[in-house]
């Protein structure tokens, strides 16, 4: 017997309008996901979800760390601090049309000592849509415990069980 792992498709990064996202997704893309883009120009969430509906649109997030419990949306590849914070962001993101959010922990993002659980935690309480978890996984209880903050996905390379 072999085993099959289906996942959606999700391409992102340097999508700005709905011309972009329609040829993604007719080239075989399930879903987009859109940032630095989305951070401009709010509205582009609402437009790509009318034309396309929320199950395609994917919010990514990168979230900096500005204290307890409050993280700082960052964008241009973290290069970018934005005046946003990073949950209400998130539940402007889900009003605007996203049906997920891939949530990114920059300071945890490499580090592979575990995600920001707090944060995670904060937005998958905050919002109505599955959360993807990005951001510092390492081990396979790094998952574990994300999902067990609410997040329906993550994502993350693990060398260790």
């Amino acid at each position: 017997m072999t085993a099959c792992l289906e996942i959606p498709f999700v391409v992102g990064g340097g999508i700005s309008n709905a011309s972009h996202a329609r040829r993604l997704l007719r080239v075989g893309a399930d879903k987009i996901a859109v940032n630095s883009a989305a951070v401009g120009r709010p509205e582009l969430l609402t437009e790509l979800a009318g034309e396309f509906g929320s199950q395609a649109v994917v919010c990514a997030i990168d979230s900096k760390r500005v204290g307890s419990g409050r993280g700082q949306v960052i964008t241009y590849g973290a290069r970018r601090p934005q005046a946003r914070d990073t949950v209400e962001w998130a539940q402007e993101a889900v009003e605007r049309g996203a049906g997920e959010i891939l949530l990114t922990s920059i300071d945890a993002d490499g580090t592979r000592q575990g995600y920001d659980l707090e944060i995670t935690a904060l937005a998958c309480d905050a919002v109505t849509v599955p959360v993807i978890a990005s951001g510092g996984a390492g081990c396979a209880a790094h998952l574990a415990e994300a999902f067990a903050k609410g997040a329906e996905a993550a994502l993350g390379r693990l060398d260790r069980p």
